[in-house]
C-alpha cells in the first residue's frame, strides 16, 4: 500500500499538529485557560486538547489546562513526514493516521505509474504525480511568463442584447414600470384600438403580416369592443366623427405578428393603469420590408407612455430629452411636427451625434381621444417611440443591421462591450 498526505496532514507537518502546539503554550505557562487556547488554536482546540489528555500530557481543572508533562517527540508528526519522504511506517500508525484523516491510500498503479514518469525524466505535472506525492522530487522546468498563452474566449450575453437589457435599466431608474404582451396580436389591439382605420393601407398584406393558422383570435371584453367600434364609426362620445364605415368585427379578430409595441400600449390603458403612471416595452415587432443595411423584417422597438391629469406637451418634449440623454448621452435636440394615425399633436426628435451629426431618434405625440375614451381613460396620456435597434448600431459600432444579429464568431468574441 503507499499512502500519501491530505491537505489537513500538510498543514499539521507545516504549521505543527494542534497537541504540539497547545504544549508548546504550556512549556512556559504551565497552565492557560481553555479561551486563551481557543484564541490560538481556533476550531482545532478539541483536537488539541483531546490528543493531549489522551497522551498524559495535560489534565483540565476546571475551565484551566495544566501541563503534566512534556513529550520528548511528537510521534504522530514523525510519522507524517515520513509519508511525505516516501518512507514505510508501521500498521498501527497508520490507522491513527487515517483515523484523523491525515494521510489518505493511493492506488498502487497510480503510484507506479508516477515513478516511471520520474524514472524516464517527465518533467509535465501529471495527476499520477500529484496523487501520489510523488511531485515534490521533481526538479520541474522554469516558465518564461513573457510568452502569452493560449486566448480563452469565455461565455457573455450578445453585445445587442447587452445594449436592450441597459436601455431596459435606464428606463426602470427612470421610474418606469415594464409592460407584457403577446408576440402574435390582434389586429384589434394593433390598430382598431389605437383608431387605425381597417381600410388604412398600413393594414394591407403588403405592409403587414398575417397568421395562416390560426387565422382568427377571441376579441377582449363586449363593452370595450363596442366602444372601439362606435369610435370608428361615428366617433362616439369622444367628439370625433369616426371614420364613416361599418366596423368589421372579423377583420379585428385577426391574428397578426405585432406590427409595434404600441399594442403593449393600448392593452396597458384598458388593463391595470396607474394615474399617474409611466409604462415601457421593448420588444420584437415583425414587418414586410425589403432588406437592406437599415432595414428588416424583425426588429426591436422601445415604446413608453406617461399618464396624468395634466401634462402637456411642453411636458413630452422635456421628458424625452431626459430619456434619451440618458441612454445615449446626446445632449442637444431638435424637435418637428410629425404624423402617427394615434396621436395629436405629433412630433419626431432628432438629436446631434458627435459624430453622425443630427440622427432621428425618436417619435413621440399626445394619444387622441378616440384612443384613451374608448378604453376608459379620461387623462392625457403621452406616448413616444424609440428607434432602438438604429441606436443599437451606433453603440455597437455597426453599419449593417444584419449584423445585430450575426454569426460572425471573431466579431462576437472580440467586441468589447461597455454597458453595465
Amino acid at each position: 500500500m503507499r499512502y500519501i498526505l491530505t491537505e489537513e496532514g500538510k498543514e499539521y507537518l507545516q504549521k505543527g499538529m494542534p497537541e504540539e502546539i497547545l504544549i508548546e503554550l504550556l512549556k512556559s505557562k504551565n497552565e492557560i485557560s481553555l479561551n486563551d487556547a481557543k484564541d490560538i488554536l481556533k476550531e482545532k482546540v478539541n483536537i488539541g486538547i483531546n490528543w493531549a489528555k489522551k497522551n498524559g500530557w495535560i489534565k483540565i481543572d476546571k475551565d484551566k489546562i495544566v501541563l503534566q508533562k512534556i513529550p520528548e517527540y511528537y510521534e504522530h508528526k514523525i510519522a507524517l513526514k515520513k509519508i511525505a519522504e516516501g518512507e514505510e511506517i508501521n500498521e498501527n500508525l497508520i490507522k491513527v493516521l487515517l483515523s484523523r484523516n491525515l494521510i489518505k491510500e493511493v492506488r498502487e498503479d497510480i503510484y507506479s505509474k508516477a515513478e516511471n514518469q520520474i524514472k524516464y525524466g517527465v518533467k509535465t505535472l501529471t495527476p499520477e504525480l500529484l496523487q501520489s506525492g510523488l511531485w515534490r522530487k521533481i526538479e520541474f522546468n522554469e516558465y518564461d511568463v513573457s510568452i502569452v498563452g493560449n486566448i480563452i474566449y469565455r461565455g457573455k450575453r450578445h453585445p445587442y442584447q447587452k445594449f436592450l437589457d441597459f436601455v431596459r435599466r435606464k428606463l426602470i431608474s427612470l421610474g418606469f414600470k415594464e409592460m407584457s404582451g403577446p408576440t402574435i396580436e390582434l389586429e384589434f389591439w394593433n390598430f382598431d384600438a389605437l383608431f387605425q382605420a381597417q381600410d388604412h393601407p398600413s393594414r394591407d398584406w403588403t405592409q403587414t403580416f398575417s397568421l395562416k393558422y390560426p387565422k382568427l383570435g377571441k376579441l377582449p371584453e363586449k363593452n370595450i369592443v363596442e366602444n372601439v367600434k362606435k369610435t370608428h364609426e361615428n366617433g362616439w362620445i369622444t367628439g370625433s366623427l369616426g371614420w364613416g364605415y361599418k366596423w368589421d368585427e372579423k377583420k379585428a379578430s385577426r391574428f397578426i405578428p405585432r406590427a409595434h409595441t404600441t399594442a403593449c400600449s393600448a392593452r396597458q390603458l384598458a388593463y391595470g393603469i396607474e394615474i399617474p403612471g409611466k409604462y415601457f416595452a421593448i420588444k420584437r415587432c415583425f414587418r414586410p420590408d425589403v432588406i437592406d443595411a437599415t432595414h428588416c423584417v424583425e426588429f426591436s422597438q422601445c415604446e413608453g407612455i406617461i399618464i396624468d391629469e395634466n401634462l402637456s406637451f411642453r411636458d413630452m418634449l422635456g421628458i424625452l430629452k431626459t430619456i434619451i440623454s440618458e441612454i445615449t448621452g446626446i445632449k442637444e435636440f431638435r424637435f418637428k411636427p410629425d404624423y402617427y394615425p394615434f396621436t395629436e399633436p405629433s412630433v419626431e426628435v432628432s438629436g446631434k451625434h458627435p459624430k453622425l451629426g443630427w440622427i432621428e431618434i425618436a417619435g413621440a405625440g399626445i394619444f387622441r381621444e378616440e384612443v384613451t375614451i374608448p378604453l376608459g381613460i379620461n387623462a392625457t396620456v403621452l406616448a413616444w417611440g424609440i428607434g432602438i435597434d438604429r441606436l443599437a448600431m451606433i453603440k455597437l459600432g455597426v453599419n449593417d443591421i444584419r449584423e445585430l444579429f450575426t454569426k460572425n464568431l471573431k466579431w462576437l468574441r472580440e467586441k468589447e462591450v461597455l454597458f453595465v
